[in-house]
């Protein structure tokens, strides 16, 4: 899970608070590790976004260096986990006739 994230963003400073200190002893923290990046930095090699990131904090799930879907913006925790888990459900999902 890729975090895109800038100094003095509040919305980051609030996923820390409520989120950031026990993501990675979660089912989903050790499904999808976080890696914080930020925003205005040079993009991350073997990395492929869809389109780029314009809000932080931005959460981008990838498979592979893909990006399968993403989160812009903080909506609070449970919503949080709730979105999360749509896009890894999206992830273990075959593609479908179409989809790449």
């Amino acid at each position: 899970l890729l975090m895109l994230d800038q100094p003095a963003c509040e919305y980051c400073a609030l996923w820390d608070a409520e989120v950031g200190s026990v993501y990675a002893k979660t089912a989903e923290g050790r499904q999808a590790p976080l890696i914080r990046h930020p925003i205005h930095s040079a993009p991350l090699d073997g990395v492929a976004l869809v389109r780029p990131a314009r809000y932080t904090p931005t959460f981008i799930l990838l498979s592979n260096g893909a990006e399968v879907g993403r989160i812009e913006g903080y909506p609070g925790e449970s919503f949080f986990y709730g979105l999360l888990q749509n896009l890894l459900t999206k992830a273990d999902q075959p593609a479908q006739k179409g989809e790449k």
